[in-house]
């Protein structure tokens, strides 16, 4: 039963990072609760299994977030959320249009 709470909160831990990550970027509950569950994951391998439980669940953590963000960014869904879109125009600065109406008073005086 401890082996698979242990592996739950791994996975739990993992999603939740991708989520906050790829989903929610910038929203903070995602991200802090898969560090909770990666955090309670270890704690839980150390305490109720022993040592090398924990420094296996340790390293299973850090290798599967690696492997799950390098895998997540390798596929094509960051194609599909982000935006690729060409945009031709461009905005005139209000310093730029007031240093053409200056010039264009200035050719005006010059000519009369």
């Amino acid at each position: 039963m401890n082996v698979f709470l242990v592996v739950l909160l791994v996975l739990a831990g993992v999603a939740l990072l991708l989520v906050e990550m790829f989903l929610l970027p910038g929203f903070g509950i995602a991200g802090v609760s898969g560090f909770g569950c990666l955090l309670a994951a270890i704690v839980v391998a150390y305490v109720w299994i022993g040592r090398m439980a924990g420094y296996i669940t340790l390293a299973a953590g850090l290798v599967l977030s690696a492997l799950a963000i390098w895998g997540f960014l390798r596929s094509r869904a960051l194609d599909k959320m982000a935006l690729d879109t060409k945009i031709d125009s461009h905005v005139e600065m209000a310093h730029n249009k007031l240093n053409k109406e200056n010039q264009n008073k200035s050719q005006n005086s010059k000519e009369e």
